[in-house]
């Protein structure tokens, strides 16, 4: 199967299965706070969990130039700068601020961005014109009154947005935003955590409704179960393997997904990680904010 853009897919590790044992990718933890609470999520700052929303510490724009240049060293097939957190990449300036810089040293890796899609719209533009080429948006579901069991609060405009009513606005922002990046030529993968009880049957919704708004692919993942999802099952096998036969009836579906931490680097299908070799200070002990 051959995807939209296929020259640039072909070389990014988180897009295709073929690139995941070949390519290799750094995430950048320049993202330090978050415009949404998942019921799902718990962001922490720790070198031995395996999962989104952790890393060792935050670091500066500036710092990820010299980040970059050390991990080329260490690993040659790099192919892809990415942030993904620990916080959402366009709650904050921080990300776009790093690619602008990482693409005036580097135009010819490939930027790739992660967010949770609240801002993706009111910042298009810049994220184009910071040279990212691929984007992933976490969609977790196209009606509120499944997202609101899913998503606790957003924080928008200055104001904390609970239940129905925050659901209803990121839906409407995410859905807004994918149109509008696809159409300035972006790559979009779409991101869902399945979530037994609560958004299985709607996995086919969601791909078919991003696909008509110009998403290429999607990543179906299994919720870790944590924080107000603690006591929630993780999906099984089959569960999984189903959720993605009905996604893929409308997008291809990626499944090689190691749900990475924010400071990651390496080739994702291979088992060594290079990210303690990078940054290696001390743990970052202050706790995330939401805004």
């Amino acid at each position: 199967m051959t995807y939209k853009f296929d020259h640039l897919v072909k070389k990014h590790p988180c897009f295709s299965g073929e690139a995941h044992v070949k390519y290799g990718r750094i995430h950048l933890p320049v993202s330090p706070s978050c415009n949404i609470q998942c019921k799902f999520c718990k962001r922490s700052f720790n070198k031995c969990e395996n999962r989104p929303g952790v890393s060792r510490s935050i670091i500066t724009p500036e710092e990820s130039v010299n980040i970059v240049d050390k991990a080329l060293d260490l690993c040659p097939d790099i192919t892809v700068v990415g942030i993904a957190g620990p916080g959402d990449t366009l709650a904050t300036d921080h990300a776009l601020d790093t690619f602008q810089l990482i693409n005036r040293k580097h135009p010819n890796l490939i930027k790739c961005l992660s967010t949770n899609g609240l801002k993706l719209s009111e910042k298009a533009e810049r994220i184009v014109e910071s040279g990212v080429k691929t984007i992933t948006v976490t969609i977790n579901a196209v009606n509120p009154e499944i997202l609101k069991h899913i998503c606790s609060s957003i924080l928008y405009e200055g104001k904390k947005v609970i239940g129905k009513d925050g659901a209803e606005i990121l839906i409407s922002n995410q859905l807004e935003g994918i149109k509008k990046i696809s159409d300035l030529g972006t790559i979009v993968k779409i991101n869902t955590v399945l979530i037994p009880g609560i958004n299985d049957i709607h996995v086919e919704e969601i791909a078919k409704t991003t696909k008509k708004l110009g998403a290429s692919i999607i990543n179906v993942i299994p919720l870790i179960p944590q924080n107000e999802m603690i006591n929630y099952p993780a999906p099984n096998c089959d569960q999984l393997g189903l959720a993605r036969i009905k996604a893929e009836q409308h997008l291809p579906a990626f499944k090689h997904c190691k749900q990475c931490r924010a400071d990651a680097c390496g080739i994702p299908g291979k088992s060594r990680d290079l990210s303690k070799l990078l940054y290696d200070r001390p743990l970052q002990l202050e706790t995330f904010s939401h805004g």
